[in-house]
């Protein structure tokens, strides 16, 4: 697990990076698209941190020639996954607490949306464009 995402760079320089679009490509990895996420869920109510951060993430990627690269469904797919994390966590927790309580959530390579869609859905240009339901169930 990837906990300590950029170091040295605060919350706010995280925030204030994403919307400036001024965060370097080579060091906006998943593990900061995570923490950009859950800071975004502390901030904001959930449809708000999700409108917020999905226009932060598509203006950044626009800024660096990668709009292509924005994914809807995997964006929304994992702020609500985080957002359920935070709330059953039951009380306010700093990014290192919960990156530590939910190693699955910044491991990409096992990406912990897998149980819940398919490649062949993730694949699609629909899914890249517009947020869509899971296609499986996951432990089944």
């Amino acid at each position: 697990m990837k906990e300590d995402t950029m170091p040295g760079l605060t919350d706010e320089e995280l925030v204030r990076g994403l919307e400036e679009t001024s965060l370097a490509p080579d060091a906006f990895h998943h593990a900061e698209h995570v923490r950009g996420a859950f800071l975004y869920l502390q901030r904001y109510p959930a449809l708000r941190a999700i409108e917020q951060f999905s226009e932060a993430l598509r203006r950044l990627a626009a800024s660096q020639g990668k709009a292509h690269r924005y994914h809807q469904t995997i964006t929304w797919a994992y702020m609500f996954l985080i957002h359920e994390r935070m709330a059953r966590a039951g009380r306010r927790q700093s990014w290192e607490e919960f990156a530590r309580a939910n190693p699955d959530l910044l491991n990409w390579a096992e990406n912990a949306i897998h149980g819940y869609y398919s490649e062949d859905l993730l694949n699609s240009d629909l899914a890249r464009t517009v947020f869509l339901f899971p296609d499986r169930v996951p432990g089944v």
